[in-house]
Formats: C-alpha cells, structure tokens, sequence
C-alpha cells in the first residue's frame, strides 16, 4: 500500500527553507510513500463563507480540496511570521476545514514541522498550526515534529537534503506520519 501525503508549504518564496525543507522531504520520502508538494496556495483566495457556496467555490479552492481529498495524510511545513503562523498556511487550513465535520482534513492523521531564522526553528508557528488543524478536524500527531532553529546559517550553503541530521529527522517524520495512516481494507 501506497502512502500518499499532501505536503502544504508556508511560505511562497521561491527560495524559502521552509519549500527547501519539503523538497528534501520528498526527495528522502521512503519507500511506499509518495509525498506530494501542493503548489498553487498562492492563487487560493482567503476563505469567505459566501464563496464557500455549491456552484460558486472558486477553482483554486475546489483543485485544494480535490488535492487534500486524494490524501491519506498531511505534512504542514511551516515558517514563523511575525510569531505565528502564515497567511496561507491558516487560509489552507481554513479551506479544508469545511464543511464543518466533514472537510477534508477531517480524521486524518498531519504533522507540522518548520525551520526559521530563530533560535526555536518556528515553534510558535508550528503551535499554532497544530491548533487550527486540530479544531479543524485533523488527527494532529504530537509526537512528530521537527523544528530546525537559524535557519539563515544553517542552510546558507547547504540544502537540508545535504544535511545529514536534518536528512534522518526528515526520514523519521515520514516514518512517523505514514505509520499514523489506517490501513485499508
């Protein structure tokens, strides 16, 4: 049986090592897992119950939801804006949520994890994240976790697929996460 996780990256710079961290992720995903990087978070716009309407939801929403609903799992990569967690990340999440009790998050098992400039690698962010995806009805799994403090040196010149401790970290969340799926029947 196949795995299939969605990946959602925070950040929508092109060079962030947040979108860093999830491409090693894909890279060192193993065997029998297939981590997919959702791009187009960008073009989602923020949630509003009146668009969230049959017939009228927006396309980029509907590809989000269509995506997450092929997923047995979620991994959040998160970076730390301002403290918390970013815009688009929480509009994801917000999206997923509904329908109340039944949005797409709902049941499955999601790790967030992160990597900022700062000394705590984006906890508060990675918190935060947790929390809405909980009442969102995500299985939040707080056992997996990896935050990787200083970022900016850190991955000055190394990618964190060249890293090999963040490389093992990586592979143990993926472990982790794809061991949370139900199996099928």
């Amino acid at each position: 049986m196949t795995v299939r996780i969605l990946g959602l990256v925070g950040s929508l710079r092109a060079g962030s090592h947040n979108r860093q961290l999830a491409e090693a992720a894909v890279k060192l995903a193993p065997e029998g897992v297939d981590l997919v990087l959702y791009e187009g978070l960008a073009d989602v716009p923020f949630y509003n119950e009146d668009i969230d309407a049959e017939g009228s939801v927006p396309a980029a929403a509907a590809r989000l939801r269509e995506a997450a609903g092929e997923a047995d799992a979620f991994l959040l990569f998160s970076p730390e804006y301002n403290g918390t967690i970013p815009a688009v990340l929480k509009n994801a999440i917000d999206w997923l949520s509904r329908p109340f009790g039944a949005g797409a998050l709902s049941g499955r098992p999601v790790a967030v994890i992160g990597t900022a400039f700062g000394r705590y690698g984006g906890e508060w962010a990675q918190n935060e994240a947790r929390k809405a995806v909980g009442i969102a009805g995500g299985t939040v799994l707080e056992d997996v976790r990896l935050s990787v403090p200083d970022s900016v040196n850190r991955f000055a010149e190394l990618h964190p697929a060249d890293d090999a401790e963040v490389a093992g970290q990586l592979a143990g969340v993926l472990t982790g996460l794809s061991a949370a799926v139900p199996a099928r029947v």
